[in-house]
């Protein structure tokens, strides 16, 4: 009985258990990911909102300051996406602007409304 015995586990077979763990893992942190990139991608959607909310504000309170629409003027200030989510509101001589960011959930979308206002001082 000199015979050599077979060879269990050798290097070959290790190397293809660990290369399906790793598909396994990957799997399981596939959500994850996409779940950090869709919080990344809000933060980056409600930081251009309030952007686009403080360009809307400014032309709509000089657009008051020269006797003209203010409502019209901001909704000429932003991009046409983002009309349908702003309201406008001028009183005297300050003009409010609330911008709702796209958002997957509508819920999300109106807690994470920006607000930028504008003032105009009048001599």
């Amino acid at each position: 009985m000199s015979g050599a015995r077979p060879m269990r586990g050798c290097a070959a077979d290790r190397d293809q258990r660990h290369r399906g763990q790793a598909s396994v893992e990957l799997l399981g942190a596939l959500p994850v990911l996409l779940l950090l990139a869709l919080v990344l991608f809000q933060a980056l959607a409600v930081g251009y909102s309030a952007v686009l909310a403080g360009t809307a504000a400014e032309a709509a309170a000089l657009a008051l300051a020269g006797g003209a629409d203010a409502e019209a003027a901001a909704q000429r200030a932003v991009p046409g996406w983002s009309r349908a989510r702003m309201t406008v509101d001028a009183r005297d001589e300050r003009v409010k602007v609330v911008m709702r960011p796209p958002a997957p959930l509508r819920a999300v979308e109106r807690r994470l409304a920006v607000t930028s206002e504008a003032a105009v001082v009048v001599p």
